[in-house]
């Protein structure tokens, strides 16, 4: 094998940051494959033409990808690692830095989200269930599980696994740019506008979790975002 690779450094050492780099790629591909609601309709197609078949199927949606990107990362860290997580930005961190983040939510993220949701594109993909703009007797329910599993799962991830978990092997600055880059993936198909600013965001939020050393802060800032872009959607047209 060493003569056919030639001098590749391979290093049993490192094995964990290979496995950290090489989960993005494999897990963000059995997501697209197998949590898209085109596949839900596959395993259940008597949803599909349903009245609330969309939110089911966003739902499925939201499992998914909470099972790939937080439950597995969290039994390899805990069973394979043997780390705790607040290694990875689960815990609190440094509470009075991180809030201060927290004060631009009314000041600089309502504004902005609120005339980003005027935008036809970014009317045309949300809310992800269209259902629920002539429907909102399930609004609560989906905004919850949006941000139980889905964001959670994706500030974990991106913010935690890769980012505290890389950036002992790589810096810290190279790790907010892989994060950055694995994040963005997940936006293609997403509207022009949100896939570049996804690119600002990922450097800014990844900044912003090391510092603080918790996912926590940017997590409340990412769902501001989502749950806002939704309801200025649905009830400001």
């Amino acid at each position: 094998m060493s003569k056919f690779f030639g001098n590749i450094d391979f290093n049993k050492k490192d094995i964990h940051y290979y496995v950290m780099l090489l989960s993005a790629p494999v897990l963000l591909t059995l997501y697209r494959y197998h949590g898209y609601p085109e596949y839900f309709y596959n395993y259940f197609p008597q949803y599909e033409n349903t009245t609330n078949g969309d939110i089911y199927a966003r739902i499925w949606q939201f499992s998914v990808f909470f099972f790939l990107m937080f439950v597995l990362p969290v039994l390899y860290i805990k069973f394979v690692m043997k780390r705790p997580l607040k290694d990875f930005g689960w815990g609190l961190g440094d509470i009075k830095w991180g809030s201060k983040w927290l004060i631009t939510i009314p000041f600089v993220v309502v504004p902005l989200i609120y005339i980003s949701s005027k935008m036809p594109d970014v009317r045309a993909e949300y809310p992800l269930a269209k259902s629920l703009l002539t429907d909102q007797s399930h609004l609560f329910v989906y905004e919850l599980l949006y941000i139980l599993l889905y964001y959670v799962a994706w500030e974990f991830f991106f913010r935690g696994f890769l980012l505290f978990g890389l950036k002992e092997k790589f810096g810290a600055f190279n790790a907010v740019l892989i994060q950055t880059i694995s994040s963005c993936l997940v936006h293609i198909d997403k509207p022009e506008g949100e896939i570049i600013g996804s690119i600002f965001i990922g450097i800014l939020f990844g900044l912003i979790a090391l510092r603080s050393r918790s996912i926590w802060y940017v997590f409340l800032l990412h769902i501001s975002i989502g749950v806002l872009t939704d309801i200025f959607i649905i009830y400001y047209h």
